[in-house]
């Protein structure tokens, strides 16, 4: 599994693509939009919220074989399970909607498997999507 560590502010997003997009050269441009989404998705929320108002950093490791691949985020932020929200109720009009929770939703609909774990003060997010 190769493993990139940036700090977790959003101008490293591009770098993040970068190291992911190296992974995915079989993946179809369906899939391959799906994962960039996802990962944007994942990586924007670390950035911003888990360790504000400080600093550091974010871990994502990346194995792609075999028609599919896993990606993993890492980060020694705030305790946070994206997984455990209330999915955002989209039959409500945008007002009647509690702010935040879509971006999650979008994850969980396009990724084969969303898990969440927290171990050794570690929030650890992993998403895996096959092609094949």
């Amino acid at each position: 599994m190769s493993e990139l560590t940036v700090p977790a502010a959003i101008e490293q997003l591009s770098a993040v693509h970068s190291f992911v997009n190296d992974k995915l050269e079989a993946c179809p441009h369906k899939e391959r939009v799906q994962i960039e989404t996802a990962v944007e998705e994942i990586f924007v929320n670390i950035a911003r919220y888990a360790y504000h108002p400080q600093t550091g950093n974010v871990t994502i490791r990346c194995k792609a074989e075999d028609g599919s691949v896993a990606i993993q985020f890492l980060d020694r932020g705030v305790p946070f399970n994206p997984l455990s929200r209330e999915d955002a109720d989209t039959t409500l009009s945008a007002e009647a909607r509690n702010i935040g929770g879509l971006g999650i939703l979008l994850v969980k609909g396009s990724m084969d498997v969303v898990e969440y774990a927290y171990a050794d003060s570690i929030n650890i997010l992993t998403i895996k999507k096959s092609w094949l």
